[in-house]
Order: C-alpha cells, then sequence, then structure tokens
C-alpha cells in the first residue's frame, strides 16, 4: 500500500503515555492537517514516522516498506521541525548544497528563487537569522526537496502576517505543479484551514476525528438565540460545548441541522475548523 501508514504505534515518556495505538493512513498527494493541543502528541507522531524516535509498540510502513532503520524507505520524507539540524555556523546556500547530497531531487534554482521571493539573505550564517527567517529558510528547504512525503511542524512560527500568507499561496503552487503528501502540524488553524484536504486530530495521545475536512465540517453546526430557547433545542442532542453571553447563548451540535428548520428565534449555521477544533479539543 502507498502512503505513510501507521498502526497501533504508542510512545510513551517515563510514566506519560505520549501516543495510544495511534492508526493512521497519509494517502499519496494530499494535504494533511495533523492537529492538536500542546502535548497532543503531533511532534511525537512525526517524530516516530521518520525514525527520530522510536515507539514501544506498532509499526510504520512507508510505500509497504516497514521504515525503522530503512534507508530505503525514510529517503521519501522530508520533515521540516522547529530544531535545526544544520551546522549553526553554516550559511544558508551552504546547508542548500548539503541538503542536494542527502535528497538528489533537491531542486537548487527553486529554492533560490523562493528565497528571492521571501528576502531571504543566502549569504547569512544560519544562526544569525531571527525566528521568521529560520522558519522560511526550513521551509524553501522543504519545499525545494521534491521529497514524495514532507511534513510540516509549526512551519509558520515566526513568520508576520505576509510572509505566512505568501507561505501557503507558495505551497498550493507547489502542490499543483508538482503533487506530493504534505502533513501540516499547526496551531493556526484558521490560516490553514483553506489548503486542507483532510483532518487529523489527535488529543491526549488518541486519534479522535480522521476524515475529510468537507465531511468533518459537514457534520456539526452552531445553533444561537436567547439561552431558553437554545437549551431547550439541544436537549437530547450531542452538543460539543456552548458558549453564553448574557441572556444569549450558541450552542455547538454535532449532526444536521432539522431539515423543518429552526425554530423561531434560533439561527443555525456551519462551524469553521477551528471553532469545531476547539469544541473537540476541549477537556
Amino acid at each position: 500500500m502507498n502512503g505513510i501508514e501507521v498502526k497501533g504505534v504508542s510512545k510513551n515518556f517515563g510514566t506519560l503515555a505520549a501516543l495510544k495505538e495511534v492508526n493512521v493512513l497519509f494517502e499519496e498527494n494530499r494535504i494533511y492537517g495533523l492537529l492538536g493541543r500542546n502535548g497532543a502528541g503531533k511532534s511525537t507522531l512525526l517524530n516516530v514516522i521518520t525514525g527520530r524516535i522510536f515507539a514501544e509498540q506498532g509499526t510504520v510502513t512507508i510505500d509497504g516498506e516497514v521504515s525503522a532503520e530503512n534507508d530505503r524507505a525514510l529517503k521519501n520524507i522530508y520533515m521540516m521541525s522547529e530544531k535545526n539540524y544544520f551546522p549553526e555556523g553554516m550559511k544558508v546556500r551552504d546547508a542548500f548544497k548539503w541538503t542536494k547530497e542527502f535528497y538528489p531531487a533537491f531542486d537548487r534554482a527553486y529554492a533560490d528563487s523562493l528565497s528571492a521571493k521571501f528576502e531571504l539573505n543566502t549569504n547569512k550564517k544560519i544562526k544569525s537569522l531571527s525566528t521568521g527567517y529560520a522558519s522560511i529558510f526550513k521551509l524553501i528547504t522543504a519545499l525545494a526537496t521534491n521529497a514524495k512525503y514532507i511534513l510540516l511542524d509549526e512551519p509558520i512560527l515566526g513568520l508576520d502576517a505576509n510572509h505566512r500568507d505568501l507561505f501557503y499561496r507558495t505551497l498550493i503552487e507547489k502542490y499543483s505543479e508538482n503533487p506530493c503528501t504534505i502533513v501540516i502540524s499547526t496551531h493556526l488553524i484558521e490560516e490553514a484551514a483553506g489548503v486542507l484536504d483532510h483532518v487529523v486530530i489527535l488529543k491526549n495521545g488518541e486519534v479522535i476525528r480522521n476524515e475529510s475536512k468537507d465531511d468533518l465540517l459537514a457534520g456539526s453546526y452552531m445553533v444561537s438565540g436567547v439561552a431558553a430557547a437554545v437549551d431547550a433545542y439541544y436537549a437530547g442532542r450531542n452538543v460539543l460545548g456552548s458558549d453564553s453571553l448574557g441572556g444569549l447563548k450558541t450552542a455547538y451540535v454535532e449532526g444536521e441541522p432539522d431539515a423543518a428548520g429552526m425554530p423561531d428565534g434560533l439561527v443555525a449555521s456551519r462551524m469553521d475548523l477551528q471553532k469545531l477544533f476547539i469544541q473537540l479539543t476541549n477537556a
């Protein structure tokens, strides 16, 4: 089977269960959002997939091959993480050169063009880059590898609004011209939502949602109005949570709104991905 398949993976750090029998398949040529609160297990899962840490149980396969200590399988993956794995005294341009040694499909001309677009000075040493430009350097490196599977862990850390917008537009252009599997782990869900095909949500080390973004959003809605009327409406329904302000209330409900319409005084509307994520992952 092609794709990255995670089967029954568990990982503990002392008494902390970071991952609990996680099962997920990242298929070819799709853009995934890997979402979860701090400590949910997102980075741990990505590190297990790439062999940077080892799970207590379970397996990871890449295009059908077990990935653990398997360079042939792992060469198809490039992961950008918050950590910098290049020597800090190395210049950006030299980091590009060395990346091509490990990823022969690395496109140096593309990396240089993105550097110009993002105004990244490739003559600078990595240690002298600001937090935002360090992220830009790592993003450009990841996209230019032309790896079959690109994993981006908090890719927009430190980027200003203009650079975040430019990154997402660049990502879509890259994906349109050269499709691959991209997994984005981020806390800025509202901005990423527009590029995602599929969403995997982790909570306390477990997968609680794993479905297309459209299906996920279609399966819930908000009901707003006078608090008493909202309470009467959602009695007996599967309510994810609610917010109150004065005498008004909004309830977040799983399922489909009534075909016959809302009772007088109530308004139903769809949730966006960030609102739904907050309700699903609240304690």
